[in-house]
């Protein structure tokens, strides 16, 4: 009997995302930007309008609020369960750091982006060594 291993992609990416703002303020902004639409979500999947893994065609209209809102009009409705992966964001004077083991990170990309980020991507499998890879 032959045994056969794989490795699949899926939370394995050890990915570094850096966007570099010029300045804090617009750092911070991004940040809270995430941080608020990470919340709707959130509260979205509590109450059944959201399932990870059957991304919606639309968008809730309390996401359709906050997105007007917030002025955010390039995330389409099937990348908002991004916002629900394990990810670790932070501001570091002008620049966000995010880390995640997932690869569909287009979202956050579109938000740093918006913001006026020039952005850095990477997995640290491949450069270990740099500030964020696990090596540090």
């Amino acid at each position: 009997m032959r045994i056969w291993y794989q490795h699949g992609s899926e939370h394995s990416a050890n990915l570094v995302m850096i966007g570099h703002f010029k300045d804090a303020t617009e750092a911070t902004k991004a940040k809270e930007i995430i941080d608020a639409l990470t919340k709707q979500v959130v509260e979205d999947q509590d109450k059944g309008a959201l399932v990870l893994g059957s991304p919606s065609e639309r968008y809730g209209n309390a996401m359709l609020d906050l997105l007007g809102k917030l002025n955010v009009a390039s995330i389409g409705p099937r990348e908002l369960e991004q916002f629900l992966y394990e990810v670790s964001v932070k501001v570091e004077a002008s620049r966000i750091i995010l880390t995640t083991e997932e690869i569909d990170i287009s979202a956050f990309l579109k938000v740093m982006f918006d913001r006026g980020a020039r952005i850095e991507v990477y997995s640290a499998h491949d450069y270990p060594d740099t500030e964020y890879g696990r090596g540090r």
